[in-house]
């Protein structure tokens, strides 16, 4: 069978938001919300910060799994703290996805983009990965950042502490809005979701 992340409504060019799960030298399992670039039917890439043990796994490993999940639980969970064993397959899926797909890292590139708020040199690495078999559990779709203002939110507070005043600033100003948009369209597991962020912006010493 052939294939190509079409299957899974992916474009090429685009970026979709999923959970990438690895495992380290000592089997340990570990999964991470992670955007996903599709650069061809049957390639990735994928931008990491340093210190995440993701990059270190997948520069150990050489190999990883993205998880397509439409389940917000399961992106808050794994963003604040590594997902429990049973959320795990016998093959480092996560048992909720809807789909996967198995990765081999095939290139790593040093970079950091100029808009970033962390500018420090070798901050991140750019990886290529080769798709090598694609999993379908049920049809469905890779979901871009469009619709997710949950995932935006978690994506700043990943960044929180690393910025300065003003940068927070920003991003509480970002989350305020898509708290108001999340309570009046969202679903019940998205607005649990930003309860969720707001008590840990809160925890930090500020007010959503």
């Amino acid at each position: 069978m052939e294939i190509d992340l079409a299957s899974l409504g992916m474009e090429k060019g685009r970026q979709y938001e999923t959970v990438i799960t690895t495992i380290n030298s000592e089997n340990v399992k570990n999964a991470a919300p992670m955007g996903v670039i599709c650069l061809d039917k049957n390639m990735i890439l994928n931008r990491i910060f340093k210190g995440s043990h993701t990059l270190d796994n997948i520069l150990l490993q050489k190999e990883f799994i993205v998880n397509i999940t439409h389940d917000p639980e399961i992106f808050t969970k794994s963003t604040l703290g590594n997902l429990p064993p049973e959320y795990f397959n016998e093959d480092n899926s996560l048992k909720c996805a809807e789909a996967y797909f198995k990765c081999e890292s095939i290139k790593f590139i040093e970079a950091v983009k100029q808009s970033d708020p962390i500018k420090k040199k070798d901050e991140a690495i750019v990886i290529k990965s080769k798709v090598n078999e694609i999993i379908i559990n049920k049809p469905t779709k890779a979901m871009n950042r469009g619709f997710g203002y949950v995932i935006e939110s978690l994506s700043n507070l990943t960044r929180f502490d690393m910025v300065g005043e003003e940068q927070k600033e920003y991003y509480l100003n970002r989350f305020r809005e898509a708290n108001r948009v999340v309570k009046k369209v969202g679903y019940k597991q998205d607005i649990q979701a930003m309860k969720e962020i707001k008590k840990e912006l809160i925890k930090k010493g500020y007010e959503p």
